[in-house]
């Protein structure tokens, strides 16, 4: 079995890892990435960490950092000589690139799937309306990464095969928690990973935490618009000494951040034309044992279970009463740890989404 993947994801270090027990289970994959991507929090350059039993290479971009109508320079040549089975697209279906992968796909005979982690039904003018629908009359699979977008997809006339996968899973060999015996004596750390954007609604943390009392600090890594106005609200609440601020770090750095928390928040809100798509960063905190707390926006709560706190959007002294008892109660932190690293090695590994996605593969090919 041939699978082309074509995902601009694929250029974080941490995420080649599903790509890796893919091609452990029969797959000959070829990965197309661009050298980079740009977006609100900057570029985002190709981290080569696991390429191990594949081909992960790079293809020019053009209109790069635009999400709808970016594509790549070379993909029919390298695509035919390829001659893949299948054509995996790790792109919305109303995307430009979307719609020449599922061009030049057609054109050498191959069987497709687009990904998508749409969770709002939306409607878009000319041309993205009908390339989207030729999309959903022409492809042959669809894979969600929630039941709501699965919902979007068929409202919108989608009526193929259709399954719900995580676009990736989590290494829980690289994402552990930290040793239990000699804990670092630190007063109680909270952090936020993430975009600085207005939706995440990090300006709720930093007025939640404005009102913790006792020993805090809390520590924010990532960049966006909203950097300069939350450090002015940080300031104007009396907390920028019990703040760290970090810019983006390699993937790979990321699972040392976790461990120095003691509990991780994603305050997000729902906005007309977006709502939490899934919060990565929640799952990466559990299989490091850290507590998680969550809006109850989109994808959220689905994602945390039982395994953590949710508090109502924008709710603050909801937030603050779930940080107090956090702060207050170990036995509640480790509670939490336990049962969100459980939550993390039954459903969200890299190696269940690896096989559940080449189970779609071959379910594709039998079609």
């Amino acid at each position: 079995m041939r699978v082309l993947m074509l995902s601009k994801a694929c250029l974080v270090g941490i995420y080649q890892r599903k790509l890796e027990y893919i091609a452990r289970q029969g797959v000959e994959l070829l990965v197309l990435v661009p050298p980079s991507w740009h977006d609100e929090r900057g570029e985002t350059a190709l981290e080569r960490v696991y390429t191990d039993g594949y081909q992960l290479e790079t293809l020019p971009i053009a209109l790069n950092g635009n999400f709808h109508l970016h594509f790549y320079r070379g993909l029919a040549k390298r695509m035919r000589a390829f001659a893949p089975d299948i054509v995996h697209i790790d792109e919305e279906p109303y995307n430009l690139a979307t719609w020449q992968a599922l061009w030049r796909a057609r054109q050498v005979g191959a069987r497709s799937l687009f990904f998508s982690w749409q969770n709002i039904r939306r409607n878009y003018p000319l041309p993205f309306s009908i390339g989207e629908r030729w999309v959903l009359r022409t492809v042959d699979y669809a894979v969600v990464g929630t039941e709501s977008a699965a919902e979007v997809w068929r409202a919108k006339g989608y009526h193929g095969p259709m399954r719900v996968i995580p676009q990736f899973g989590t290494d829980t060999t690289l994402f552990q928690p930290r040793q239990a015996e000699n804990p670092p004596c630190r007063p109680f750390t909270v952090g936020y990973f993430g975009r600085l954007v207005e939706e995440k609604g990090v300006d709720i943390l930093l007025r939640a935490m404005a009102q913790l009392t006792g020993d805090w600090r809390l520590l924010i890594i990532g960049d966006g618009p909203q950097r300069e106005p939350l450090l002015s609200l940080a300031e104007a609440l009396g907390i920028t000494r019990r703040l760290t601020w970090k810019p983006w770090l390699p993937s790979t750095a990321m699972p040392q951040q976790y461990r120095e928390l003691d509990a991780l928040v994603l305050p997000s809100r729902t906005r007309p034309n977006w709502k939490e798509q899934f919060g990565r960063v929640l799952v990466e905190a559990m299989a490091s044992g850290v507590p998680v707390i969550g809006a109850d926006s989109g994808a959220i709560p689905g994602v945390i279970g039982d395994a953590g706190l949710i508090f109502p959007e924008d709710d603050i002294p909801a937030l603050i009463h779930h940080l107090q008892h956090l702060q207050s109660d170990i036995a509640l932190r480790q509670q939490l740890a336990e049962a969100g690293r459980a939550r993390v090695l039954a459903h969200f590994t890299h190696e269940q989404v690896a096989a559940d996605t080449v189970a779609v593969y071959r379910e594709i090919l039998k079609r």
